[in-house]
């Protein structure tokens, strides 16, 4: 199995409808505000990247039983395992019994507001020239990945349009694996329901967009 299927869920059948929610409900415990803080505490130490945090998020073991922040404190004890800052009888006892591992940054709490404002944007200057344009059909990259990747299992292998070019951005597969940025053209590439679901499906007259870099993409036969 890819890394790409164990979270992709996304097509999948088995996990009912969509419930929406109210519009600003953020968390649903009293410990998930603390998970997001520690989430991004240690992020902004620069002792891993976005797409490194992301790749561990989406290949946990149970991923698809996890809610949404259990996934992102699961991914954290494994990031920090990894490197040390943390060791399992700690994570048991939920104490501190070894010396702090040494960290590049420290978020303050005064500068959370400006860090969070500033993000971290991921466009970067382009390589080459696009080699799609808007308009153009694309096919979708088709095959195991052994690796993890931001491609949807469910568009691969499909047909669809490319509706906008959004310039050169860092490529999350190869950052994730610290292989560096490595940036490529990103394209938005919509898809026809049919061509995802099939034309026995039920018609919702709708259309899906992707966001996919350009090493995702062949052009259409």
């Amino acid at each position: 199995m890819s890394y790409a299927t164990k979270a992709d869920l996304g097509g999948q059948p088995g996990f009912g409808k969509v419930m929406p929610e109210a519009e600003g409900k953020l968390f649903h415990a009293a410990w998930e505000p603390r998970a997001l803080a520690l989430v991004l505490a240690m992020g902004a130490t620069g002792s891993w990247n976005i797409d490194a945090s992301r790749s561990v998020r989406e290949t946990l073991p149970d991923y698809g039983e996890l809610s949404y922040y259990r996934i992102w404190l699961g991914a954290l004890e494994q990031l920090m395992l990894q490197r040390g800052q943390i060791f399992p009888d700690e994570i048991a006892s939920g104490e501190m019994s070894h010396p702090a591992a040494p960290v590049a940054r420290v978020l303050r709490a005064a500068d959370v507001p400006a860090v969070l404002a500033k993000g971290s944007p991921a466009q970067r200057p382009a390589p080459a020239p696009a080699r799609f344009a808007a308009g153009q059909e694309v096919r979708m990259r088709l095959g195991k990945v052994e690796h993890h990747t931001r491609l949807p299992a469910y568009v691969q292998g499909r047909r669809g349009t490319i509706v906008q070019l959004h310039g050169a951005h860092v490529f999350a597969d190869t950052n994730a694996q610290g292989l560096g940025e490595q940036p490529q053209w990103l394209y938005t590439v919509e898809f026809d329901e049919a061509e995802l679901w099939g034309e026995d499906a039920p018609r919702q007259n709708l259309s899906v967009s992707v966001d996919a870099w350009e090493s995702y993409l062949e052009a259409a036969a």
